[in-house]
């Protein structure tokens, strides 16, 4: 199985208005509710993949315990081994405007943990890792959780003989990084503020450098560059494509994962992740891939490889 980690879980709602005007008034004339948090959305799209998943991290409180019975109730859902806390589960709301395409995101802080919330944590972790093919660490980390959390697992991860990748930002990610995990999976942004460099290639190879094994950065509209032992690549998808872009990096990061257990190469890995990142965006709720597009996509994926890993 595939064992991911939302140490701030979340109930994703989506508003879809047909503008968005500041200082107004709107009438909402689509509302879901899904879900969420980066590493709920990855084992949401493992598990319409056809993994065997499990999803870990927090779930507390009211909106907690509606995230669960969402979980539950999906077609395709992840085993629920979320540790029960004291507070409330965050939410975060994507307001999608029809006239434009583009969407504004509002993310609550998550509720705080206590020392022996994340004990409790650490030890269902510890009895996950087993059983693992690989593991995902997904996310912001909630208050209460120290900065070096994502570091921690990782070696824990790595002392087990499990593969890990970390999806994560700011001060988690470069400590986290030095621990060394098999797969960094920034997005552009947060690759220059770790890094300094704006230039893509410039950045992920630095990231790399700095201890992951390997780097796939996403660049938005502009697919995936990927820095590895093996090679450099590119991987771009067939046209621009406009929706809520909300949890497609999560689908790049499924698709990296589901590859990598599968046993394919890094080309394949690379037309996966674009393909089903490109397909959430097209999909009407956050979370969701277009599996007539990702399948459609998946063929017209070009990935091109230029030097070797600096």
């Amino acid at each position: 199985m595939i064992l991911t980690v939302t140490l701030n879980a979340a109930l994703d709602l989506t508003y879809a208005v047909p503008a968005l005007v500041p200082h107004s008034s709107h009438r909402v004339h689509e509302v879901t509710e899904r879900p969420g948090g980066k590493g709920v959305n990855v084992a949401r799209v493992l598990s319409a993949l056809g993994h065997d998943t499990v999803v870990t991290g927090f779930a507390g409180g009211a909106t907690g315990a509606v995230l669960r019975e969402l979980l539950d109730a999906l077609p395709h859902r992840p085993t629920d081994a979320l540790v029960t806390v004291a507070g409330n589960t965050r939410r975060t709301l994507a307001v999608v405007d029809r006239s434009t395409g583009d969407t504004t995101q509002l993310n609550e802080p998550g509720p705080h943990i206590g020392s022996g919330e994340w004990a409790a944590f650490l030890g269902t972790f510890g009895e996950l890792l087993p059983g693992a093919e690989a593991v995902a660490l997904c996310g912001s980390l909630p208050p209460g959780i120290h900065v070096g959390a994502y570091a921690d697992l990782i070696r824990l991860a790595r002392s087990a003989g499990v593969p890990v990748l970390l999806d994560t930002d700011g001060e988690p990610l470069r400590r986290g990084i030095a621990a060394r995990p098999d797969l960094v999976k920034p997005n552009a942004d947060e690759l220059a503020r770790l890094t300094g460099a704006r230039e893509p290639l410039r950045a992920t190879r630095d990231a790399r450098r700095r201890g992951a094994h390997s780097v796939v950065a996403s660049l938005g509209a502009d697919g995936l560059l990927a820095v590895t032992p093996d090679g450099t690549w590119r991987a771009s998808p067939p046209a621009t494509v406009r929706g809520n872009p909300t949890g497609a990096g999560d689908s790049a990061v499924a698709g990296l994962l589901s590859a990598l257990t599968e046993g394919l190469g890094w080309q394949d890995r690379l037309a996966r992740a674009t393909a089903l990142s490109a397909a959430t965006v097209m999909a009407p709720a956050a979370g969701e891939f277009d599996r007539a597009a990702y399948e459609e996509l998946l063929g017209r994926v070009t990935v091109e490889e230029h030097a070797p890993a600096a």
